[in-house]
């Protein structure tokens, strides 16, 4: 009652009566409103209609990789913009991507219309996959990471946020052991390690938490090193990497933003990507972090058809990520 009668007043009075100012589609949630924010620049256009976009890493020659879902494919693009498919997926579309030391490129892969998935190995010295973690395993592999000592961490997305059936697991350097490492995760999604390998981290989907684990060993979480440091508001937890000093870096899908974390897990800055006011450019899947400069790449698209999928680039909060980061042991 008090507004509706400010209402009449102002106009009785003679003032102007301006419209409320539409809010943003996706605003960014008021306990992050005080975080520092950065508006990242379009760096290239991927596609003119709506490619999904995911797994964007980069190799030892400072090219970006990265997946296109809707033509199950990995692309490249070269610091100086040329772009080109690196490798075609037979069967299933490829979500996240790691590189081993050896030169091989391992892919998550899923397709949840079938409800299967797996980890392939791509050679491109010889062209070749290699089945690494089959289907006929029961996971539905998101995304991958190495650990120093060659094996490799893998997030598993099945389940929903009342049915916590995914995790994280461990696959040893031998590639024939598969361990639980973070069991129990709502459609678990990103996975990354710290730069001494001590330190596991992980993003729910479905739960909106991430999720850090001290490690004893690559499969073994020390009895009091699990901890959830953060839960998000809104949608929600995509795919994620660490930088050289150890901070996180958090896509959201569906909020065209990414939330930057020191390696405690307290949030310190966020990206803004340009039209999210707009609704465009929510799709923030995935991020890569060049390995030769203090610049992150985040690749996106959108829910409209007719618009583009897109990479756009920021300032990192430490100089780069070393490489064994993202390599396993040869």
């Amino acid at each position: 009652m008090k507004h509706i009668f400010t209402f009449f007043l102002l106009l009785l009075l003679g003032a102007p009566v301006l419209p409320a100012r539409a809010a943003p589609p996706v605003p960014v949630p008021p306990a992050e409103q005080a975080v520092a924010r950065e508006t990242a620049g379009p760096w290239h256009t991927v596609s003119p209609k709506n490619d999904i976009l995911e797994g964007a890493i980069f190799d030892g020659e400072g090219n970006l990789l990265f997946c296109d879902v809707s033509r199950r494919s990995v692309l490249r693009l070269t610091p100086d913009k040329a772009l080109s498919t690196l490798v075609e997926v037979p069967g299933i579309g490829a979500g996240g991507l790691a590189l081993n030391k050896d030169g091989r490129l391992f892919m998550a892969v899923l397709d949840l219309g079938r409800k299967v998935g797996g980890v392939l190995a791509w050679s491109p010295k010889t062209g070749a996959f290699e089945t690494i973690v089959p289907p006929e395993a029961g996971y539905w592999p998101n995304d991958l990471v190495f650990a120093p000592d060659g094996g490799f961490y893998f997030s598993d997305f099945r389940g929903s946020a009342t049915d916590p059936a995914g995790g994280v697991y461990y696959v040893s350097p031998d590639f024939t052991t598969v361990t639980p490492v973070i069991p129990r995760l709502a459609q678990a999604n990103g996975v990354a390690l710290s730069p001494d390998g001590k330190t596991l981290w992980a993003t729910e989907f479905a739960a909106n938490r991430l999720h850090r684990a001290q490690l004893e060993g690559p499969a073994t979480v020390s009895p009091i090193g699990s901890a959830v440091p953060y839960h998000f508001t809104g949608a929600a937890p995509d795919s994620m990497r660490v930088d050289s000093e150890g901070n996180v870096y958090v896509a959201l899908y569906g909020q065209g933003r990414v939330l930057c974390f020191d390696p405690n897990g307290i949030p310190v800055r966020q990206v803004l990507l340009p039209g999210r006011d707009e609704g465009k450019n929510l799709l923030s899947t995935s991020l890569a972090i060049d390995p030769a400069a203090s610049e992150l790449f985040i690749v996106t698209s959108n829910e409209a058809g007719d618009e583009p999928a897109l990479v756009f680039k920021a300032g990192a909060l430490a100089p780069g990520q070393a490489p064994a980061m993202q390599s396993g042991k040869k």
